[in-house]
């Protein structure tokens, strides 16, 4: 079938919507028309060239046996909901008209990982790069005589998508499909970086640093888990002001006014977490979280750095001498099958925000000025709506 799409043919050329092939769904694999996309930076950071490696880079990846993907034409997003039109042979776990969320790690349920309940690290979420499919490694998505590559399997920057079956996470067909395109990445990831992942205890001092569609869900994540302060820190204006209504405590326009905030707060004790969610990390920002921690702490690394960035400057003596801790995380350590229905049920009782984090709409066809917005801090998160 043909449908419109948002495609990126490089590093700094402009989305382009046109229409894309897609073939039918095969074994083990679901046609979901889409309701809504979420404009994630995850997306951001292949216009900008900061998650595509250098050829330099990727001959050194090709050297130590490392694939190298195959990055452009890629069909962009990885965060939404829709509704499932068709299922192949032998899915077994949705039908048509079912409602569904995108889960942008494909968890086969029986990997080593997946079994021990980390199932954001599951082996066949290696090949989300790929053009071939992890159902049976061939091809679904063509634009003329090319394969596009699907960002993280999904590729929801379309009027449908063919998935796996593992991609995607029922839904009640009574939760609106806009904020349930939300958990698909944003809100959970941030959710569980700010809670999950961060270890935040009742009473805790939490520093998130960076309050877009992410940090301001690790804002509530934090608050959620019993935390006493939560300090939003960003540069942004609009999101300090609006981070209260999320469960900020305590505002602060970068690290360096937090660090003194923090030590009025704490008596000096400094900060039990860290989160850094902004849309690039920046090495030296590594040093100044490490700073804001007290001895024990946590500081969790959920925002992306570019690529090239292989050296962080760490005081490795204090880390030792204070037990401070500095861990990566996937999706906030969480499991989509259960996450999503979770934090959806919260959305319902009305103890998680969702419908107030969506600042603005666009069609497909707005896709660039969609990610202008977001390059520009404008929204916390912004939704294609087909």
């Amino acid at each position: 079938m043909k449908c419109a799409a948002a495609v990126l043919r490089g590093i700094g050329i402009d989305w382009e919507v046109t229409e894309i092939e897609l073939d039918p769904p095969k074994a083990g694999e679901v046609l979901v028309k889409m309701a809504y996309a979420g404009i994630c930076h995850s997306d951001e950071h292949f216009y900008s060239g900061d998650s595509v490696p250098s050829p330099d880079m990727e001959e050194m990846m090709r050297a130590a046996g490392v694939p190298v993907p195959e990055w452009f034409p890629m069909l962009g997003g990885h965060e939404g909901s829709g509704v499932v039109e068709e299922v192949g042979p032998g899915v077994t776990t949705l039908k048509p008209g079912d409602h569904v969320a995108i889960s942008f790690f494909p968890a086969c349920g029986s990997c080593r990982f997946c079994v021990v309940g980390q199932t954001y690290l599951c082996d066949v979420g290696a090949d989300i790069y790929s053009k071939d499919m992890t159902t049976d490694h061939t091809r679904r998505r063509h634009l003329g005589g090319e394969d596009l590559m699907a960002m993280m399997q999904v590729g929801t920057f379309a009027e449908y998508v063919v998935a796996s079956e593992r991609s995607l996470v029922r839904i009640n067909d009574w939760i609106p499909l806009e904020a349930a395109s939300l958990v698909s990445c944003g809100v959970t990831t941030g959710f569980g970086s700010g809670s999950v992942a961060a270890g935040t205890e009742v009473g805790d001092t939490v520093v998130v640093v960076g309050v877009g569609g992410i940090g301001m869900n690790a804002v509530q994540g934090a608050k959620a888990a019993g935390a006493k302060h939560v300090i939003a820190v960003d540069p942004n204006e609009f999101k300090r002001e609006i981070a209260p209504s999320f469960g900020a405590t305590h505002t602060a326009p970068d690290a360096a006014a937090a660090l003194e905030l923090v030590k009025e707060l704490t008596w000096g004790v400094m900060a039990d977490r860290v989160v850094l969610c902004p849309g690039v990390v920046p090495t030296e920002l590594v040093m100044i979280a490490m700073m804001l921690l007290r001895k024990g702490g946590t500081c969790v690394l959920t925002g992306m750095a570019k690529v090239s960035d292989m050296m962080v400057p760490l005081v490795l003596p204090d880390m030792v001498s204070s037990c401070k801790t500095l861990k990566g995380v996937l999706y906030g350590e969480m499991n989509p099958r259960e996450a999503m229905p979770r934090l959806l049920s919260m959305y319902e009782a009305g103890t998680l925000k969702l419908d107030e984090l969506i600042t603005q709409r666009y069609k497909l066809d707005q896709i660039n000025e969609a990610m202008q917005d977001l390059r520009a801090g404008k929204n916390i998160r912004g939704v294609i709506h087909f």
